[in-house]
C-alpha cells in the first residue's frame, strides 16, 4: 500500500509487552510529523489508550483517529475546527494548518462563547478566523449553545450537519485526560463517525 503512493517510508515491528507499548509509539512518533490510529488498534481497548497516549501526550505530535466507517483524508473538503481559547486548540490549528489552508470550507465551532471565551472585547472566534485567513483559510464562526450537552457532543453533531470530513480539536489535561483515554473519551472517539486530529 505505501510503495504505490510513491512517498518515501518504512516498516517496522516491536515486541514487547503491554507496559512497553507507549514508550515503543513514543520513541517512533518524536521522529513523525503525524501518528494514524486506526479503527482496528481503536477498538483494542488494551492497546488504544496506550498508542494515543505514547503518541500524543509523550511526544506532543499530533495524532488523527481514524474510527470504523470513517474516511480518512489529508485533504479534507471541509474541516470543523473546535475553538475555546485555550492553548490546546491553539496548537491543533497549528498543526492542522496545512489542512486548514487546503480546505475549501472551515467551520470554528464555539460552544458556549461566553463560557469559553476570553473576554477581550472581540467576537468569540474572530481573533482565530483572523488568523486562519490570514493562512489562506476560508472560516465560517458557528457559536453553539451546548444546552447541557458535552462540548465533545456537540461538536460531533455539528461536524454531521455541516458534512465535515474531520473534526480538528485540542487534546486537554494531563493525567485526568490519560485516565480517560481508557473510558469515555474512547468510547466517544470510537462513536463518532468521523476521523479526529488531536494535538495539545
Amino acid at each position: 500500500m505505501l510503495r504505490a503512493t510513491w512517498r518515501c517510508y518504512d516498516v517496522d515491528t516491536e515486541n514487547c509487552d503491554k507496559a512497553g507499548v507507549g514508550d515503543a509509539v513514543r520513541q517512533r512518533a518524536l521522529c513523525t510529523d503525524l501518528t494514524i490510529v486506526g479503527p482496528a488498534l481503536l477498538n483494542e481497548t488494551s492497546l488504544g489508550p496506550l498508542v494515543i497516549n505514547g503518541s500524543l501526550f509523550d511526544t506532543g505530535k499530533p495524532v488523527l483517529v481514524v474510527p470504523e466507517g470513517a474516511e480518512a483524508t489529508l485533504s479534507p473538503r471541509r474541516v470543523l475546527v473546535g475553538w475555546d481559547s485555550r492553548v490546546e486548540a491553539s496548537r491543533s490549528i497549528r498543526e492542522a494548518l496545512h489542512l486548514l489552508a487546503g480546505a475549501e470550507e472551515v467551520r470554528v465551532a464555539v460552544v458556549d462563547p461566553e463560557a469559553t471565551c476570553t473576554g477581550n472585547g472581540a467576537e468569540p472566534g474572530a481573533d482565530i478566523a483572523a488568523y486562519l485567513t490570514r493562512h489562506g483559510a476560508r472560516v465560517w464562526i458557528d457559536r453553539l449553545a451546548s444546552h447541557g450537552k458535552p462540548v465533545a457532543t456537540v461538536l460531533a453533531q455539528h461536524a454531521i450537519d455541516t458534512s465535515a470530513d474531520v473534526i480538528v480539536m485540542g487534546a486537554y489535561g494531563g493525567r485526568w485526560l490519560r485516565e480517560r483515554l481508557s473510558g469515555s473519551v474512547i468510547r466517544w472517539i470510537v462513536g463518532t463517525p468521523l476521523p479526529l486530529f488531536l494535538a495539545r
